[in-house]
């Protein structure tokens, strides 16, 4: 959601001259750094080859590999990321990706007496969210709505609505709520600054 084209046309407008207009406008230009800022890094990973939504939110990503292997849906955010683009990693809508967490797409086979180099796609579908410095392991898929908790370390694809924990991760017997209708985007103050006001 932070691209500005999408912010203008979308801003909540108030009269000229009151309260509300120049609380507003004193909103959008304190968190404008941040909103440049977050827009460079989407138009950097573009400029390489990747496929990003208007309306992602980049955060300081680190992306190591090959730039055009990355895609990323509408209303997604991606706090302080690193990401290892051996192969492909798409990140579906409305996905929220915390800080610290790493997306690996390459490792060794230590049971190859030549520890070869295997290399997986990493699909995150709709609504997941995956916690603060959570690992994502090569070929893994992270179903609709599912939820990587915290630290979680995740080698197995995790069902749609599943909620996982620990190292190596495992289901709890908890479900996230069905027909998920949230955008993480809308959290953010740069983004409240222009939406709301």
């Amino acid at each position: 959601m932070a691209s500005l084209n999408y912010l203008w046309a979308q801003r909540a407008k108030f009269p000229l001259g009151t309260k509300q207009f120049f609380a507003a406008w004193a909103k959008r230009i304190l968190t404008m750094p941040e909103l440049f800022k977050r827009n460079q890094r989407r138009n950097e990973l573009l400029s390489k080859g990747s496929q990003i939504d208007e309306r992602a939110e980049i955060g300081e990503v680190t992306i190591e590999g090959n730039c055009q292997y990355l895609s990323i849906g509408q209303f997604s955010f991606l706090g302080k990321v690193k990401i290892a683009l051996h192969e492909n990693v798409e990140i579906g809508n409305r996905v929220c990706i915390n800080d610290g967490v790493e997306i690996l797409t390459g490792s060794h086979d230590v049971y190859d007496p030549e520890w070869k180099h295997t290399m997986g796609k990493i699909v995150i579908e709709d609504y997941a969210w995956i916690g603060t410095g959570a690992m994502i392991l090569p070929g893994v898929k992270i179903g609709t709505g599912a939820v990587v908790g915290a630290r979680a370390v995740v080698s197995k694809s995790v069902p749609a609505g599943a909620i996982v924990v620990g190292n190596p991760a495992r289901a709890t017997s908890k479900t996230r709520a069905q027909n998920l209708n949230y955008n993480p985007c809308e959290f953010l103050a740069a983004n409240r600054a222009w939406l709301l006001g």
